[in-house]
């Protein structure tokens, strides 16, 4: 895990090493000056020698400066690895969400996908500028210390050494029960995430239904188990504290005491006693041996805080896709025939039952193929393994004549437009949305696929024409409007397969059928999926196949299945009573 993202730093290895020696260069200082102060009591001050006072004064100013200048460098160089460090993160998480397979996406939810690339990275980030810092800084301090402290004193330095140990047991013990708490909190960040974004996608309904209390007390619940893991996690943190403070004052007592001793003895055996200049170094080194040690327990408090994040963001970055492409992978599309042989399909090894069972189907290039089923048979599972957006568990699905797992994925998906159940349009122009489906497309191509989708009319109505701006999610344009939109931009591929996705659902009667005609008269040579509810919408494709619990009834004419298939003939008749 600490390889894969230590990997994220790249160009940013230099501040990252930068900033840990300047690190030092600050440490060194700070320990030099409590030296330099017991030098200038005992030999300046207490002697009366002025010349040595400003001589050391002069020496305590440039060790304090060159310690200002050495913690403002290492500030600077780790605010810059930090920050990269966590750009670098941030890009890696979503390119590899951008090669994910749909399967891959099914393992993590939209939500949790969002917490590990903001509130996860920003935990990471943090820990990053501080261990840069913290971790070399601590450790430089209180080793430095030591050994200037046992210069003065060396029996004195058993009362950190027994220090040491207290702390780091304490320490252990803290994180050990803290990281458990840390990992369940990020898990329920993921649900408010969800919680948040599914009321904000379907505020009208709620607004609607007038469910707004409901909504707010389902954040609230959410909102609540995260207050109190964080409460349960810093109950735990926050004896940290008392721990450091009595561990530093115990010891500051004992330096006290025996310090104290020792000054009282150096009158009779100067060379076993302490001068007042020593005792002083001794306490400032006795702080700042401490203050390393409650430092050292903040990063790795810190560092148990961050630690779920880490593995949380790692799960991601080790996920590989499914789906790869094969050595020398065939880079063209010869034409739109599909042909599916004996496949199956299920959406996880776990899975009671397949979606798709023992599918057969031979497809001439150019037809026009209408799929009907009811709800939960397995239609948009159907198409969805032509563009391989994911494999067919057992058997094989041949596009122009080859295995789609030939292809080079790019390939295979630019020759295979869907328009898909749920439409989504992006924030910018209907230019800028059209283009999506090519983007070198000039205005007379977007014209004339908006003219094929029945969109160009409505498009002529807004005062800003083609360049009218799009809300996010398409919310100021209606469901039949965002429809066509959607199938022009599909046109604008120029595809050897179109998969319309019960994408005429919000259009009337009369529009589906002049888009079906456009796309009959136009574009002859595309093989067309178009998979509906009403009969309507398949009544003039060149075959129809009949979908049940995953598995093929009946795939044949219109006009045949209107003759000898039952489900075909119920739903033809439910619709046309209904219309009546």
């Amino acid at each position: 895990m600490i390889k894969r993202l230590a990997k994220c730093v790249r160009e940013y290895k230099l501040p990252a090493l930068l900033a840990p020696l300047f690190i030092l260069g600050e440490a060194a200082m700070e320990v030099l000056i409590p030296t330099l102060m017991a030098d200038l009591i005992d030999y300046g001050v207490e002697l009366g020698d002025m010349r040595y006072v400003l001589l050391s004064a002069g020496k305590l100013v440039l060790c304090a400066l060159i310690s200002l200048l050495c913690g403002f460098s290492s500030a600077y160089f780790a605010a810059k690895a930090g920050t990269g460090f966590g750009a670098n993160l941030r890009h890696d998480i979503f390119y590899r969400v951008q090669d994910f397979s749909f399967s891959n996406i099914d393992q993590f939810s939209t939500s949790s996908l969002v917490t590990r690339l903001t509130t996860d990275v920003s935990n990471v980030q943090n820990a990053f500028m501080m261990i840069i810092r913290g971790a070399f800084r601590s450790p430089a301090l209180l080793i430095f210390s030591v050994i200037m402290a046992a210069r003065i004193r060396p029996s004195m330095c058993a009362i950190f050494l027994c220090a040491i140990p207290v702390l780091g047991v304490a320490i252990y013990i803290l994180m050990s029960r803290t990281h458990p708490i840390m990992e369940r909190v990020f898990r329920t960040y993921d649900k408010l995430n969800n919680v948040v974004a599914e009321n904000l996608h379907g505020i009208r309904v709620v607004k609607n239904y007038v469910r707004e209390e409901h909504e707010k007390e389902k954040f609230n619940k959410v909102s609540g188990e995260i207050y109190e893991g964080f409460v349960r996690g810093e109950k735990r943190i926050i004896l940290n504290q008392p721990i450091m403070m009595t561990v530093v004052y115990t010891c500051m007592l004992l330096v006290s005491w025996f310090g104290a001793k020792a000054i009282i003895a150096s009158g009779n055996s100067p060379e076993i006693g302490m001068t007042t200049g020593q005792l002083t170094s001794m306490f400032t080194y006795t702080i700042q041996i401490l203050m390393s040690l409650m430092m050292l327990s903040m990063i790795f408090m810190m560092i148990v805080v961050s630690r779920a994040s880490m593995e949380r963001i790692d799960e991601v970055l080790q996920t590989e896709s499914d789906l790869h492409n094969p050595p020398n992978a065939l880079t063209e599309v010869s034409d739109g025939a599909v042909r599916f042989e004996n496949v199956s399909f299920r959406y996880s090894k776990k899975a009671d039952r397949a979606a798709l069972s023992n599918i057969n189907l031979d497809i001439r290039a150019g037809e026009t193929i209408g799929i009907l089923g009811g709800t939960g048979s397995s239609k948009s599972t159907l198409v969805q393994l032509i563009p391989r957006l994911y494999d067919v568990t057992e058997g094989r699905i041949l596009v122009g004549g080859h295995d789609v797992r030939e292809y080079d994925l790019k390939t295979l998906r630019d020759s295979v437009a869907m328009v898909l159940q749920k439409n989504v349009l992006f924030s910018g122009t209907i230019k800028e949305n059209l283009r999506w489906g090519n983007a070198h497309a000039t205005d007379e191509e977007l014209v004339h696929a908006c003219r094929l989708a029945q969109a160009d009319g409505f498009i002529a109505g807004f005062p800003d024409g083609y360049d009218t701006m799009i809300e996010q999610g398409g919310t100021n344009v209606s469901g039949g409007q965002k429809q066509r939109l959607c199938i022009a931009r599909a046109l604008l591929k120029k595809p050897k397969i179109l998969i319309l996705d019960d994408s005429t659902s919000a259009v009337d009667t009369h529009t589906d059928a002049m888009i079906r005609r456009a796309f009959r008269e136009e574009i002859p040579d595309v093989t067309k999926f178009i998979i509906a509810q009403r009969i309507a919408s398949v009544e003039d494709a060149d075959r129809v196949i009949i979908l049940d619990g995953g598995r093929i009834v009946d795939f044949d004419t219109p006009e045949n299945l209107m003759k000898h298939n039952t489900i075909y003939q119920e739903v033809a008749a439910s619709q046309k009573k209904g219309g009546e």
